[in-house]
């Protein structure tokens, strides 16, 4: 694309979207170009913005960071690259291990990981591809390590970016300086690219 679908729009003299802004700011360090889009209708935004925070919950087992590492499974499954660096950064941020920032291809075999985050981020990934995947065998698996509650939190940040990789590859949203920057320092060493999402 030699322009994004929709440019994002200003917070100038927008009280609506600096109050988004500052959500994001600490979540991120910056807030989405993806969100500012959104806001040229604010209820999508702010529905958005809601399910976020209600997906993101970090209620036990299924952390903060291990959230957003399965986003960033699910995100590389769909090819969406403005979200993997995106998710990666984040992941980051919410205290991933460097260790498993630094080996997150080779989560079925390194020893940083633990059998049950690879049950998670193995479902992630067969719950993100087209057709999806997910068949008996990773079903049984995931049940093995998590609960009823907790298998709801990790689909639900599957969906969750899902709606979100179509959004930006569709869009063809701007990457962020902040996110290029995370992309690069993890993800490029195994061929990630900003792709369409510079201009």
């Amino acid at each position: 694309m030699k322009n994004p679908l929709i440019q994002p729009k200003s917070s100038e003299n927008d009280p609506e979207l600096q109050k988004l802004i500052e959500f994001y700011n600490e979540t991120l360090g910056f807030c989405p170009n993806s969100i500012r889009t959104m806001h040229h209708r604010p209820r999508i935004a702010y529905a958005f913005i809601e399910m976020n925070k209600a997906v993101m919950e970090n209620n036990g087992r299924v952390t903060s960071a291990l959230k957003r590492v399965i986003a960033y499974i699910s995100s590389n499954a769909a090819g969406c690259r403005y979200c993997q660096a995106h998710a990666i950064r984040a992941a980051e941020r919410y205290g991933a291990e460097q260790e498993k920032l630094d080996n997150i291809w080779d989560y079925r075999t390194h020893p940083a990981f633990s059998e049950a985050e690879r049950a998670a981020m193995n479902f992630a990934l067969a719950s993100s591809t087209i057709p999806n995947s997910v068949d008996d065998n990773i079903a049984n698996d995931l049940r093995k390590y998590w609960d009823e509650g907790e298998i709801v939190e990790i689909a639900g940040v599957v969906a969750l970016f899902g709606y979100l990789n179509r959004w930006n590859d569709s869009m063809g949203t701007e990457m962020e300086s902040g996110a290029i920057e995370s992309g690069e320092k993890y993800l490029s060493k195994k061929g990630w690219t900003v792709g369409k999402h510079k201009y």
